[in-house]
């Protein structure tokens, strides 16, 4: 079988070697071998499986891990794909996701200003750099989005957040919970760094988002912003930012 491309992202002090072993616990009980290629130019984590089991193994990784579509015929409009956040702060007027498109040239994703306002702040005409800060979006956030256009000249696709990243935040913002968004570290570190800091009792629990992205449920009461100094200190390479529930639903009014 040719090598896959899995829509997960190896990046920062990480190395796609270092995930190798997952792979072979994950499929221990199948007749499969997981052999790791290494990267994109952009991140995206390749891998080839080769044995008895190896379309079982396929099925599972694109259920549960998703597959980048590669090329720009593998989506059609109204496709939605779970992306990663890229080039954040280089434009006040959209938001720009990698959707795993890269053959024979990169084509991103764009959600355009007025679509996040309708869309998560009820028409609110806030600036796009007061909607990252509420939502805590960063750079390699994965996103799930839309196509709702053509491809463009300049490598981009129009695309609005898909009803199921709606609902995501959504039911965020409705528990009044704050997260404390983790980029660029694995779980069992974001696990370590929350036993080590002491802050195990304040945290309900620990989503995973992706190899690299989790998002660290606070217990009523605790800010995530609070976790920073200590949690930064044990996740040196790691970003932070913070999913305020409370900031968002006064800011919506």
């Amino acid at each position: 079988m040719p090598k896959i491309t899995l829509l997960q992202k190896i990046y920062g002090s990480n190395k796609p070697e270092d995930f190798q072993e997952a792979f072979n616990e994950l499929f221990k009980q199948l007749k499969v071998k997981t052999e790791i290629c290494g990267v994109t130019p952009r991140g995206w984590l390749q891998i080839k499986l080769s044995g008895e089991d190896q379309k079982f193994a396929l099925n599972y990784l694109q259920k549960h891990f998703g597959l980048c579509p590669e090329k720009l015929e593998n989506l059609t409009k109204f496709s939605t794909i779970r992306g990663r956040i890229t080039h954040l702060g280089k434009s006040k007027t959209q938001l720009r996701v990698d959707i795993g498109i890269f053959k024979p040239k990169n084509i991103d994703a764009v959600v355009p200003l007025q679509n996040l306002q309708a869309q998560l702040l009820d028409g609110k005409k806030f600036a796009l750099r007061k909607i990252i800060e509420l939502f805590g979006l960063a750079e390699n956030f994965p996103l799930t989005v839309e196509i709702c256009g053509a491809a463009q000249e300049n490598g981009t696709i129009s695309a609005v957040l898909s009803e199921q990243q709606i609902s995501t935040f959504s039911n965020w913002t409705e528990t009044l919970l704050d997260k404390l968004l983790v980029f660029g570290a694995s779980l069992p570190a974001v696990e370590y760094a929350v036993k080590k800091s002491g802050y195990a009792r304040n945290v309900v629990e620990i989503e995973t988002l992706g190899f690299l992205e989790h998002a660290v449920t606070c217990k009523l009461g605790t800010q995530a912003v609070g976790l920073i100094p200590k949690m930064g200190k044990l996740l040196p390479a790691a970003l932070l930012t913070v999913f305020s529930p409370t900031k968002i639903i006064k800011l919506r009014g």
